[in-house]
């Protein structure tokens, strides 16, 4: 399974109180990797490998996804973390899917987490008998609304999780009222879904002299602030935007050697979001 320390020049961090080192960027895989051919991300696996990030995350609801991200990584899986999920509405699916992603990630995921909460009473204790096993490290959940940040603080509580997946951007910060700060208190990891509000935020910059500032940090783009804006919370572990562009994904892997914001460099860039 995946690497207790560094690979290549991205910042790593813990995850939470697990011993999985994760670069602080890593590469999502929903409406990307979903394809008949492995071939056509190729590049894209390829490209962030070389570039330092060492965690990947698919699920079952992406099709294809889970699959091709495995063959696309191919024996290189164990240089790197997979962070994966279960979702499914019964033990028996459940279970189905999880052979099936155990087998084709050599028999071991990292971190296997239960997709939007659910039926995770049912699929919780499987999980944990894995982990007892050794077939998975670590356990996580997921939720894209925030309407069911309550029902996380709830499960993270009974201290059964490591890691918690959440949306958090510019106009996405809900977890910051107390989900962010309950994952700090009891050691979590925290990944970062949807650092650029589902491409929204990215398709439009700021004005070019408006960005100027960002070159003290290292970064040259829009998308990179917004990347290095989620990160610079360091109660974050690891942001994992999607792509199917090789380019795009080496540029999102040079957020991992930026300097990160202070907390008046963050808000800036939230004000310059907030007018886009």
């Amino acid at each position: 399974m995946g690497p207790r320390g560094t690979l290549g020049p991205v910042e790593t961090r813990r995850l939470g109180a697990t011993d999985l080192q994760v670069s602080v960027i890593g590469l999502g895989t929903w409406q990307t990797y979903d394809v008949p051919d492995p071939g056509r991300v190729q590049p894209v696996t390829d490209a962030v490998l070389a570039h330092g990030a060492t965690f990947f995350d698919s699920s079952p609801m992406y099709g294809a996804a889970e699959h091709v991200l495995a063959q696309t990584l191919g024996t290189r899986r164990n240089g790197v973390v997979v962070a994966t999920k279960v979702w499914a509405a019964s033990a028996g699916e459940g279970r189905e899917q999880i052979r099936r992603a155990l087998a084709w990630y050599g028999g071991g995921v990292d971190l296997y987490q239960i997709h939007n909460l659910a039926a995770w009473e049912t699929h919780l204790p499987y999980l944990e008998e894995l982990r007892a096993r050794g077939s998975i490290r670590a356990i996580g959940i997921t939720h894209y609304s925030a309407s069911e940040f309550d029902r996380m603080a709830d499960i993270v509580e009974t201290g059964r999780v490591a890691a918690i997946q959440v949306p958090y951007n510019p106009d996405e910060r809900e977890v910051e009222r107390a989900l962010l700060p309950l994952a700090a208190r009891r050691g979590l990891g925290v990944i970062l879904m949807r650092p650029l509000g589902q491409g929204a935020l990215a398709r439009t910059a700021p004005p070019e002299r408006e960005l100027a500032f960002l070159a003290e940090y290292g970064l040259g783009t829009w998308p990179q602030a917004l990347l290095n804006w989620g990160i610079s919370d360091r109660r974050v572990t690891v942001s994992i935007p999607a792509t199917g562009n090789a380019r795009h994904a080496i540029d999102n892997c040079a957020v991992g050697d930026a300097r990160r914001f202070d907390d008046a460099a963050r808000e800036r860039v939230a004000r310059l979001a907030a007018r886009l």
